[in-house]
């Protein structure tokens, strides 16, 4: 399992993405619902001790998708994707 510890305003938070909740993330994202999924998806994966201080960020406007970016770029890098013909 992947930990990855970011400094958000002032705090550590520990978060323990999965590819379930990853999964999830995406499979419930949609054009007019992004927020709601992406809130689930950290309230998931936060280390138990941090939930807390996750529920105080989230409170701030755009922090879930900021959150979930940070995230994700660590726990699902980009892949390098070469088309050949």
């Amino acid at each position: 399992m992947s930990k990855i510890t970011l400094a958000i305003a002032g705090k550590e938070l520990v978060f323990e993405p999965n590819i379930v909740a990853y999964n999830s993330l995406i499979n419930d994202m949609s054009m007019d619902n992004k927020v709601a999924p992406a809130v689930t998806y950290l309230r998931r994966i936060v280390s138990a001790p941090h939930k807390a201080e996750l529920d105080e960020l989230l409170q701030r406007p755009g922090a879930a998708l900021q959150i979930t970016e940070a995230v994700n770029t660590q726990f699902a890098p980009k892949l390098d994707i070469d088309v050949k013909n």
